[in-house]
């Protein structure tokens, strides 16, 4: 029993540093400071809120039907990466010329920033999603799920932190650091795309 409790706790370990790695939640908090920056304190919360639920909603769908979608629409891992690549680029592009990454209509709810683009392809996107579908394949469900909760769990309480910073460092601060925040998205669209391509080519 007890090497069982080991064994599984090991997988939960071995499951969460790659997932850990393909979230990263301090690296994603300049792009929300960037994209919540016209909202007031209390707006901020609420929508990192449905950027969490989008996304870990997402991402336990992508467990239960990612590989079975696979195999049906015959997609391999690196038309996934190049295909998530392209969005990034075309929204660091945008980023970078319009100074938005998104345009909401009046209509439009600004929590909808929360599910597109924070939630997805942000917070979980298609790094996380291969990340998770590749780990399925390694590990027991049960400690893939724990490993990637725990990692939303983490994001949630690093994203939270988005009024304090934001706070120090003032309306500049933020867009110099939504500048630089189009730059990364665009180098790691860039990544993403080139990881397909070798995935494709191996």
């Amino acid at each position: 029993m007890a090497s069982a409790i080991l064994a599984f706790l090991k997988e939960v370990g071995l499951s969460f540093i790659p997932l850990f790695i393909a979230v990263d939640a301090i690296g994603v908090l300049p792009f929300i400071l960037s994209l919540t920056q016209d909202m007031d304190p209390a707006e901020r919360p609420r929508t990192i809120r449905y950027a969490m639920l989008t996304a870990f909603a997402l991402g336990l769908v992508f467990i239960a039907i990612g590989q079975g979608l696979f195999v049906v629409l015959g997609f391999a891992v690196g038309d996934f990466l190049i295909a998530g690549g392209l969005v990034l680029l075309v929204l660091a592009i945008r980023h970078l010329t319009t100074g938005k990454l998104v345009e909401l209509q009046p209509n439009v709810s600004k929590r909808m920033i929360g599910v597109v683009p924070i939630g997805t392809p942000l917070v979980v996107g298609p790094a996380v999603l291969t990340t998770l579908l590749l780990l399925t394949q390694q590990y027991s469900l049960p400690a893939v799920i724990i490993s990637f909760l725990f990692n939303m769990a983490f994001a949630w309480l690093v994203f939270t932190q988005a009024n304090r910073v934001a706070r120090l460092l003032r309306e500049q601060g933020l867009r110099a650091v939504s500048q630089i925040a189009g730059l990364l998205l665009a180098a790691i669209a860039v990544m993403m795309i080139r990881k397909g391509v070798f995935e494709i080519l191996a």
